[in-house]
C-alpha cells in the first residue's frame, strides 16, 4: 500500500516527488512512456530559475531525479495501462502489475504533435523545435519556419520574429483554424512570409543539424527546397490522458481538469503539469503545480488518516 503514487517523471512528478517524499511519504513514480516528459528532449534550458548559464535539460531532469531519491521517492519504470479509481485505496496498473494508494497524483503530461518526418524525432534539440518560448533565443539572426495553421502558429510565428532573421510560416491549406486577428497580426509582420498550400516533405539535415526543408505544394504536387536552420513544429499537443477517460474530468481536447491548483473530481486524485495546462507548458508552471498537488495531496492523507 502506497500513500502516494505519481504518474509522470517531468518536471511536474518529479516535483511532487521531492515534496512528498521530504513529508515522509515514500512516493512511488510511475515514469510513463516518455520517462523524464519533455525536457528530456530539449537541449539547452535558460528559463528555469537559478541557472544563469542555462542546463541541459535531461540533467535538469536527473538532478530533480536524484534529489526525489534522496529524500526516500521510489521509482519504477513502464506506463500505466488500467486505473481503478471508483474506491480508495486507488488501484494503478503498470504493465499487468497493480498497485494500491491512498492518493494519486496525475503528472503525466502531453506529448507535441510531430509532422511524422523521417529523421525529425532525432533532430529535436538539433534544429527541431516544439516550444517557441523554450528554443525561440538559440536562433537569434537564423531564418526558420513554423509549420501549422492554428492560433499556437501564428503566435509563435510573431513571437519568433523578434530573434530569428525570417519567419515562414507553412500550412497545408489556404485557410487557417486560427482566429482572424492572429492571422492579421502575423500577416502585418515584416519579418513572417506565409507559405501555402504546402506541406513539410523532408528536413534537411546532411551534417545532423537542421539546414533546409523540401516543401511540396498540395494542390500541383510542385517541390522547392528552403534553407533555413530551424523549424517549429506548432501543430498541437495531446494530453497523455486516455487511461482516465470516463473517470476524470476533461475537456473536449482530453486536458484533465482541476480545481483549487490540482484538485480533481475524485477526493483523493491531484493534477499537477501539462496534462491538465494547454495554455503556458512551462517546466517552471509544471514544477510549481507539482508542488501544490503534493501539499494538497498530503494535507488529504492527514485529513483521511483513519479512514
Amino acid at each position: 500500500m502506497q500513500n502516494v503514487v505519481i504518474i509522470g517523471s517531468g518536471c511536474a512528478g518529479l516535483t511532487a516527488a521531492i515534496y512528498a517524499a521530504r513529508a515522509n511519504l515514500k512516493p512511488l513514480v510511475l515514469e510513463g512512456h516518455e520517462p523524464g516528459g519533455q525536457l528530456s528532449l530539449t537541449t539547452h534550458v535558460e528559463n528555469f530559475p537559478g541557472f544563469p548559464d542555462g542546463i541541459m535539460g535531461p540533467e535538469l531532469i536527473e538532478n530533480m531525479k536524484r534529489q526525489a531519491a534522496r529524500f526516500g521517492a521510489e521509482f519504477k519504470s513502464g506506463a500505466v495501462t488500467e486505473v481503478d479509481l471508483s474506491k480508495r485505496p486507488f488501484t494503478i496498473t503498470v504493465n499487468g502489475e497493480p498497485h494500491q494508494t491512498k492518493t494519486l497524483i496525475v503528472a503525466a503530461g502531453a506529448s507535441a504533435r510531430l509532422l511524422g518526418l523521417k529523421g525529425e524525432k532525432e533532430l529535436i534539440g538539433r534544429g527541431v523545435s516544439t516550444c517557441a518560448t523554450c528554443d525561440g533565443y538559440f536562433f537569434r539572426g537564423k531564418p526558420i519556419a513554423v509549420v501549422g495553421g492554428g492560433d499556437s502558429a501564428m503566435e509563435e510565428a510573431n513571437f519568433l520574429s523578434r530573434y530569428a532573421s525570417k519567419v515562414y510560416l507553412i500550412h497545408r491549406r489556404n485557410d487557417f483554424r486560427a482566429s482572424k486577428i492572429m492571422i492579421d497580426r502575423a500577416r502585418a509582420n515584416p519579418k513572417v512570409e506565409f507559405l501555402t498550400p504546402y506541406v513539410v516533405d523532408e528536413i534537411l539535415s546532411p551534417q545532423g543539424l537542421v539546414n533546409g526543408v523540401k516543401l511540396r505544394h498540395t494542390e500541383t504536387s510542385e517541390t522547392k527546397q528552403l534553407e533555413l536552420e530551424g523549424v517549429f513544429v506548432a501543430i498541437g499537443h495531446d494530453p497523455n490522458s486516455t487511461v482516465f477517460k470516463g473517470k476524470l474530468n476533461m475537456d473536449e481536447n482530453g486536458y484533465l481538469e482541476a480545481k483549487h491548483g490540482g484538485i480533481s473530481n475524485v477526493p483523493g486524485v491531484f493534477i499537477a503539469g501539462d496534462v491538465q495546462d494547454h495554455r503556458y507548458r512551462q517546466a517552471v508552471t509544471a514544477a510549481g503545480s507539482g508542488c501544490m498537488a503534493a501539499i494538497d495531496a498530503e494535507k488529504f492523507l492527514e485529513e483521511h488518516k483513519d479512514s
